[in-house]
Parts: C-alpha cells; structure tokens; sequence
C-alpha cells in the first residue's frame, strides 16, 4: 500500500474523493455522521499536501492552509462550534485550489503521460469541484438565500446540494436543481463554468494528444 501511495498519490487522492461522495449521504443527517465526515476531509487534505509535495510546489504554502484548517475543521464538526465552518470551508477552498493549480503544474511539467498522471486529471477535476463548493458554502453564509431549489427553496443548501451543483456546473452538463440567486452566488457559478470549459480544452485535450502521439510513436 505505501509503495502504491508513493507511485500513484494522485490515485489515492482522487479514490479518497470518490469514497466521500459515496459516504457522505449516509453520515450527513447526524452529528456523529457529520464529525466522522470531517475526519474523511481530513484525509483528503493530507493526501492532497503528499501530491503537492510531488509536484514540487511550495509547500509551506499549502502547511499554512492545511494545519489552521483542520483544526477549525475539527472545532466546527466535532468541538460543535458551528459558528466557524464558514471560516474553516474558506481555509479549504484555498487548499483545494492551491492543490489543484499544483496538480496542473505537475501534469503540464513535461510531454510525457504517465499513469499517475492521468489519475491526476481526473484528481484535479473533483480538487477543482470540492473548492468551488467550499466556496459556495462560504457565499451561503455570507449571503443567505444564494442559492435556491425545487424542494425546501427557503432553507440553506446542504453540503452534498453545493457539491452536486459544483459537479453539475464544471462538468457543463446542467443537470442540477440548485439555482443560485444572488449576485455573488451567480459570479461564483460563472467562475466555475469557465474553469471547466478551460480545464477540459488545456489540460485534458493537451493529455489526450500526449497519449495519442505516444501510441502512434513506432
């Protein structure tokens, strides 16, 4: 396993990412659920500083966000101070963001395509929706009501509603039923359109014709 995870973070982070998605329903209703999911964030953090640690970014930067974020972190899910998720989702929408432009870096560094590589595309692709739903979550905060939908239209949108909307928004396939309404919450959301149509046609196009001209090479 620790030969897999020096070989592939990439891999492990984006298998860490899926497993939450897959989790977090089953744990978001409880205040056990809901700390035990703080912990899955936990470790997605730290396997996002390995990969930045891969791709040599600075990684002070990356400590200075993490290790004030997981405590908040903590102290919001499991010390119950509700009150500082908003400042602990901003401290992690930076993370988030910093790894994935790292994860860019480190997948453009060279005209080669290696297996970890690929598995970093598609772990940038859910850093990049993970940070934009922090994002929202801090916009929701900040502006009540930015962001509506068709059932409980008035009551703020869980956290699997803002990722399901951050996935809907940079993947352009528009099947959400989260609408956001404010001025800011609308900003977010075009940000977020525009990194994904960039994403796919700089990062994925450039992977994909690296691939071809590989198996193509005699």
């Amino acid at each position: 396993m620790w030969s897999s995870l020096q070989r592939h973070p990439s891999g492990w982070l984006l298998g860490v990412q899926l497993l939450t998605i897959v989790v977090n329903p089953l744990m978001e209703n409880t205040a056990a659920g809901r700390a035990v999911f703080g912990v899955f964030g936990i470790a997605v953090l730290a396997l996002a500083l390995w990969v930045i640690n891969r791709s040599q970014a600075v990684n002070w930067i990356a400590w200075l966000l993490a290790i004030p974020s997981i405590a908040i972190s903590l102290a919001a899910n499991v010390g119950g101070m509700t009150q500082l998720v908003p400042v602990a989702h901003m401290l992690e929408s930076a993370l988030y963001f910093y790894t994935a432009g790292a994860l860019t870096a480190y997948m453009l560094a060279d005209a080669r395509v290696s297996l970890d590589e690929l598995l970093a595309a598609g772990a940038t692709f859910t850093l990049l929706a993970w940070a934009f739903a922090f994002a929202f979550s801090v916009c929701q905060s900040w502006y009540p009501g930015s962001f509506t939908a068709a059932l409980s239209t008035e009551s703020p949108r869980t956290w699997m509603e803002l990722l399901f909307l951050s996935f809907s928004l940079l993947s352009s396939v528009g099947l959400s039923d989260i609408v956001p309404v404010t001025a800011p919450a609308r900003a977010l959301s075009m940000l977020e359109m525009f990194a994904g149509v960039m994403y796919i046609a700089v990062v994925v196009s450039r992977l994909i014709a690296l691939a071809t001209l590989r198996v193509r090479k005699p």
